[in-house]
């Protein structure tokens, strides 16, 4: 059996997709871009779309009653493989401890133009 995840303290979902799904477990949060609750760009770096694209994930954790430390992989869409780096340090401040299985692609572009997305699978254990 799934539920449906869905918070206003994240973006609204801008297809036919929810913010998350739980289902037996493990909680399947959509992609997130760096904007904030009420549909705009947190910023045009990619440092500030990274940001709020992991306050996104973390919105919708706290809906599931989960955290960071739940999530068991991500992956991370970005626009141009050249911001890997400072990606990377915004990313690693969220977790404490280990950190989660992960993939790195660039893409020809994202929704609305964006620089960053990232998605992620967490567990309740």
């Amino acid at each position: 059996m799934k539920k449906i995840i869905h918070t206003t303290n994240a973006p609204q979902a801008i297809g036919p997709y929810s913010q998350a799904v739980l289902a037996n477990g493990f909680l399947f949060i959509s992609g997130q871009l760096g904007v904030k609750p009420n549909g705009e760009f947190a910023g045009v770096s990619v440092e500030e779309q990274t940001e709020q694209s992991m306050k996104n994930l973390e919105a919708i954790l706290l809906e599931a009653g989960m955290k960071f430390e739940n999530i068991v992989k991500t992956t991370i869409f970005l626009a141009d493989m050249d911001d890997f780096v400072k990606v990377n340090e915004i990313y690693k401040r969220y977790f404490s401890g280990d950190f989660p299985a992960r993939s790195t692609v660039a893409v020809k572009t994202l929704p609305k133009n964006a620089l960053v997305e990232i998605e992620a699978i967490a567990v309740k254990e």
